[in-house]
């Protein structure tokens, strides 16, 4: 059982916060996790991987030797890995004679296992082996188009499955307006049979074409790579009900407002002041000092009477 992390400075409470749940939550990172045996091929994929989501993702080269995804006790390290890095997408690559070029995807709830989905890698070319205009390639951060070819995907439940966690997986931060400039790339994902799905990255090339909507081209970037669906599992119903809980509304601050320029600011109310009805006494600081100036003037008329210039 994990130890309940108390902060003792400002800094680590600060630190703590970010980590804590919000009504908008952050972009969702991915970790990257070798197993204990990996092959060229998977380490290649899992490099490219990267590279596709380097500003989202933490890679550990190390090899885990007690990860064993699908099998109870199995997974303590991978919650474990979630929890330190932050991460709530999972990528763990292995090799065997059983289950070649394994690749395992999974997704996280308050950092456990939600679901997981396992595919070997077939037909793989990487991103080095392509040859094409490097001003083509797709900026740092941008957003994909996924585009999702075959009637499978509706009508299997596995691939379903692999829908869902390729989309959660590559789609980046949630955002309200997007700029048609900035989307410079798509991954095209086919379903070429019940269990198999083409998966390939293209940049988009914009043209003109005589509207106002540009002619879109592909050109084809890297990586391609076959998924070939072997275990998934999805969750349970009942943390499946919980992980999908909508948040309710932000409970309004009266008399706050927040501005672009001055930043968050306050209104305070005071009532009308009944000047008529406020009793006023001989006490008052205000009369006194009249008082006061009114006594040295009168004394400095007698000084000047006395001693006429």
């Amino acid at each position: 059982m994990a130890a309940i992390r108390v902060p003792k400075s400002m800094r680590a409470k600060r630190e703590l916060l970010k980590h804590a749940p919000k009504l908008v939550e952050n972009g969702k990172k991915m970790i990257i996790l070798h197993g204990t045996k990996t092959s060229a091929v998977l380490n290649s994929v899992l490099a490219d991987l990267f590279h596709l989501k380097r500003d989202h993702a933490v890679k550990f080269t190390k090899k885990n030797d007690n990860i064993r995804p699908f099998e109870s006790g199995g997974e303590t390290s991978l919650e474990f890995f979630s929890l330190k890095s932050d991460c709530s997408l999972l990528v763990y690559g292995s090799h065997s004679k059983k289950r070649p070029n394994n690749l395992v995807l999974g997704r996280t709830y308050d950092h456990h296992i939600y679901d997981l989905i396992e595919v070997g890698v077939e037909n793989y070319k990487s991103i080095e082996s392509y040859a094409y205009d490097k001003k083509l390639a797709p900026k740092l951060g941008t957003k994909p188009f996924f585009a999702f070819i075959g009637e499978h995907f509706e009508s299997v439940e596995e691939l379903k499955h692999l829908k869902e966690m390729l989309l959660d997986h590559f789609k980046g931060e949630v955002v309200e307006n997007l700029n048609l400039v900035g989307v410079d790339r798509i991954f095209v994902c086919t379903a070429i049979s019940p269990t198999t799905v083409c998966m390939m990255h293209c940049a988009l090339r914009l043209k003109r074409s005589g509207t106002s909507i540009p002619r879109m081209e592909l050109v084809e970037v890297g990586p391609s790579m076959d998924l070939v669906v072997r275990r998934h599992r999805l969750p349970a119903h009942d943390l499946q009900k919980e992980a999908m809980k909508a948040p309710g509304h932000a409970k309004k601050v009266k008399n706050v407002s927040d501005n672009v320029l001055d930043g968050k600011q306050g209104r305070i109310y005071i009532p009308d002041q009944e000047i008529a009805k406020m009793a006023l006494t001989s006490d008052i600081k205000g009369l006194k000092r009249e008082r006061r100036d009114a006594k040295k003037s009168k004394e400095h008329l007698k000084k000047q009477k006395v001693n006429p210039e």
